[in-house]
């Protein structure tokens, strides 16, 4: 509880951080090339359209009972970094709207589409991997992450969509396409970040010569192998099954070690949500090319 509760300034500057470069996408490639957006954010651009109100103060205006519903179900912690995440948005939706700038793409709204995803991406990103928000629906999705193990990103798509949908009232189908675009490309990086921006997989091998292979691969790519206790269903036969995690660009090279060594063996391989340890959040091996190279 206490490690839950502890607050850390790196965390709060990356939250003003991560707000600063979504209010920036939002304000250059958003609303200069008529995109909506999903959650909150795209309510207070609707309401931007219909009422000419600033979004800067909407979004205050708007997130208030949602920070207070936060409050209550995330903790004393959570409650302020979401408000640092939500006032720091506030403030720099703001200020961007101050400086006449202006980001040429030729009108071309694929390229906004990807911009305004990639900005919205990284900026919210680098928000919720310090345990962050920036208020309204990132408050209701950080809620369904920690309850119910949805995926931040995911849930923030759905909402997208909906939002969405409420933007054909000042936006036409083209525009709102491109946006469900750029909310496409917004869910990827998000989880991309969220998650260390490390694909890695897992693999499962089941051989008669489990010894000789997992000592080639600890041998070759320096990986930790697991042994597991297996028993075939028909046979009844028991068996140490190889477990290991790797990067993708290492598959191949531990398919040849195993072709080489067992031409019979099973393997499967799965995807990896994260890793975390040596050789993934830690330093992580030299790969085998070039170590041979040396």
């Amino acid at each position: 509880m206490i490690y839950e509760n502890k607050i850390k300034i790196k965390d709060l500057i990356l939250i003003m951080l991560g707000s600063c470069i979504y209010a920036f996408g939002l304000v250059f490639i958003n609303m200069q090339n008529n995109l909506a957006e999903g959650g909150v954010t795209g309510i207070t651009l609707i309401i931007r359209a219909l009422f000419k109100i600033n979004p800067a103060y909407t979004s205050l205006a708007i997130n208030i009972p949602l920070i207070i519903i936060g409050a209550k179900l995330l903790g004393k912690r959570s409650l302020l970094y979401t408000l640092v995440g939500t006032i720091s948005l506030s403030v720099f939706l703001y200020i961007w709207q101050l400086l006449l700038f202006m980001i040429n793409i030729n009108h071309d709204l694929l390229i906004a589409a990807l911009l305004a995803g990639l900005f919205a991406g990284i900026g919210s990103g680098i928000v919720y991997r310090s345990g962050g928000t920036t208020g309204g629906a990132d408050v209701i999705s950080r809620i369904l992450e920690r309850k119910f193990g949805i995926g931040m990103g995911q849930s923030l798509f759905a909402f997208d969509i909906i939002v969405l949908t409420l933007s054909l009232c000042y936006i036409d189908i083209p525009h709102m396409m491109y946006t469900l675009i750029a909310s496409f490309i917004f869910s990827k990086v998000v989880s991309a970040i969220q998650s260390g921006g490390y694909t890695v997989r897992g693999m499962i091998i089941v051989s008669d010569h489990n010894e000789e292979i997992a000592n080639e691969i600890m041998d070759v790519l320096e990986r930790g192998v697991t042994f597991l206790d297996g028993e075939g269903a028909y046979l009844k036969e028991k068996k140490k099954i190889i477990y290991l995690v790797l990067s993708p660009s290492e598959i191949m090279e531990v398919r040849r070690i195993i072709r080489d060594i067992d031409k019979r063996a099973f393997i499967s391989i799965i995807n990896v949500h994260e890793a975390i340890g040596e050789g993934f959040t830690y330093l992580r091996p030299t790969p085998y090319i070039l170590r041979k190279n040396k």
